[in-house]
């Protein structure tokens, strides 16, 4: 019964040949697509022009205009016997794309792609839900496996070649008499909702693909030598002084709208509240994932010239503090350092082979062990020790933190973040939080025994926010010009010993200044006291300090030399 209705479905009366055929088959999966994983492109065209009598013609002007171009794409890629399979990848390809659309309002962009592959197995698994798989098999292995089954080979490429142009230009044609009528209402959708143009499946994700792949084999071929950063830095600390213990904690996917410290109603820092620390209230991103924003925010570039070849061909800010004799330490309990670590020690805390902390996960305190004795290994040397955190990562909140820390209630449980309440998302995400806390007030603890022997200070940065359901957006990674604040605006954390050269009373004054990642590179480098032109005139809270100081200085050779006068 099936095949039957199937072999009609593919041999309309119409058509008077195979190759005629296999083109129904394509347009057939086109029609197929738009209809099932296209939701999020029509639901923001509606965002946009509501469905009334006075937008109906071009809405649906819109629909068709997609549906052109999608026919187009497929014509053009679809070919002789390999037509099945690219039509059964795309079903599939397509499905997914929808669910992650659909589901968590993100865009599969190049961004998006690199967080992909980058994606260990602990963190795909967290991804994979239920509602992933059901919708995959209904709407894209069924599918595939009947195009792969049913739709026929083409008897000729002449045949085949004629009548995809023929339907490639009655596309095109369509395309402009849909276009005209509406000039004026497409030029404004051009250039105003740019955004909505992102979620068109699967067009925009093999563009963004396409340009991965790009990206990805011109870094792989690139064999230059290492640029050198920051050459002319010198060191102004005297070899009398204390050395220099600094612990930066790289936080993950903290929002900083979250935090007590900054206003947050709840209170979700404790801990940190019974320590004297300074909690910047205004700080930018570099990007929206951990991607982007933890080899930005090491490197020279800045968010406007950050480029991943660029940074990768360059030194970042570890390796200028290891050329100048400073001791650099990595420890991960993330996916990796993002390339940032390469050319100095690294220890992977995301198994129990240096971890004591792994019950269900490795939890992030688990970094603070056998650091005293890298300490007492390195006690003659200045010491940078970075400890990148699981942190919030999602959507799993809950498994970011033990049980006991599990104190606003009723939790979301699952990674379908949608299936739960708003107030669950956000109790599981504020839980996370709270631990975060609890591990930033372990680190700066465990500093407090140094603070004799060292300068001891600690900066948390975390790489970037998260959507939590607001404009039904989940996640991160959004395409920064049109990324939520929610993703963009992240929390920092200063901590600073007795004997650190910048104080936390100096430091206080600036807790509301608008700071971004790109003031890391020299505020690292001013911390360690090294000085170079690259960081002349920089807004970061440590030269603003240090210019406060000299200014300090030479009123005070003023006031002196006009009392001996």
């Amino acid at each position: 019964m099936l095949p039957t209705v199937l072999n009609r479905l593919f041999q309309p009366l119409s058509f008077k040949n195979k190759a005629q055929t296999q083109t129904f088959a394509i347009l057939s999966v086109v029609t197929f697509i738009m209809l099932t994983g296209n939701f999020s492109l029509f639901h923001g065209i509606l965002n946009i022009y509501p469905l009334t009598l006075h937008n109906l013609p071009f809405l649906i002007s819109l629909a068709l205009f997609f549906t052109s171009l999608t026919a187009i794409f497929f014509l053009l890629i679809s070919h002789g016997k390999w037509t099945r399979w690219i039509l059964a990848a795309f079903l599939l390809i397509a499905s997914q794309s929808a669910y992650y659309m659909d589901h968590l309002g993100v865009i599969i962009d190049t961004v998006m792609i690199d967080n992909i592959m980058q994606t260990n197995r602990s963190e795909f698994s967290s991804l994979v839900t239920s509602t992933l798989i059901l919708r995959t098999f209904i709407l894209g292995v069924i599918p595939a496996w009947l195009i792969l089954k049913y739709c026929p080979q083409p008897l000729s490429f002449k045949l085949e070649l004629k009548y995809r142009l023929r339907a490639i230009l009655l596309f095109l044609l369509a395309i402009v008499v849909l276009v005209i009528p509406f000039s004026a209402d497409y030029t404004s959708f051009i250039r105003e909702h740019k955004i909505v143009r992102f979620y068109s499946n699967p067009t925009y994700s093999v563009y963004s693909a396409i340009k991965y792949v790009t990206q990805q084999s011109s870094i792989s071929v690139h064999n230059l030598p290492l640029l050198k950063t920051a050459q002319d830095a010198v060191s102004l600390d005297p070899s009398t002084s204390k050395k220099e213990l600094i612990i930066m904690v790289v936080g993950e996917t903290a929002r900083a709208d979250r935090f007590s410290l900054n206003g947050y109603h709840r209170d979700t820092n404790p801990e940190l509240s019974k320590q004297d620390i300074v909690s910047f209230s205004n700080v930018s991103s570099c990007g929206t994932s951990t991607g982007v924003s933890v080899p930005c925010m090491f490197s020279s570039l800045g968010r406007k010239k950050y480029d991943k070849e660029k940074a990768l061909d360059q030194e970042n800010v570890l390796d200028v503090l290891a050329k100048h004799g400073i001791e650099v330490l990595w420890r991960d309990n993330n996916s990796d350092s993002k390339g940032v670590a390469t050319r100095i020690k690294y220890e992977d805390f995301k198994t129990p082979t240096l971890n004591p902390n792994c019950k269900g996960e490795c939890r992030d305190v688990g970094m603070l062990s056998g650091l005293d004795k890298y300490i007492s290994k390195n006690k003659d040397k200045d010491m940078m020790i970075v400890l990148h955190q699981m942190g919030n990562h999602g959507p799993e909140y809950y498994r970011r933190y033990p049980k006991e820390f599990e104190r606003f209630k009723p939790a979301c449980q699952t990674g379908e973040l949608r299936d739960c309440t708003q107030e669950e998302v956000d109790n599981a995400y504020d839980n996370a939080i709270l631990y975060t806390d609890y591990f930033l007030s372990e680190v700066i603890n465990f500093l407090k025994k140094y603070d004799e022997q060292y300068e001891v200070a600690m900066l948390y940065v975390s790489d970037h926010g998260e959507s939590l359901g607001e404009h039904g957006i989940y996640l991160h990674a959004a395409p920064y010009m049109i990324a939520p604040k929610e993703q963009t605006h992240v929390p920092v954390i200063a901590w600073t010993g007795k004997y650190f050269d910048y104080n936390l009373q100096d430091i206080k004054p600036f807790k509301d200044a608008a700071i971004s990642h790109d003031d890391l590179f020299c505020t690292l480098l001013i911390a360690y006291e090294l000085e170079s032109k690259m960081c002349e005139g920089k807004n970061t809270i440590l030269t603003k300090n240090k210019n406060k100081n000299l200014n300090s200085i030479a009123q005070s050779v003023e006031v002196l030399d006009s009392n001996l006068d």
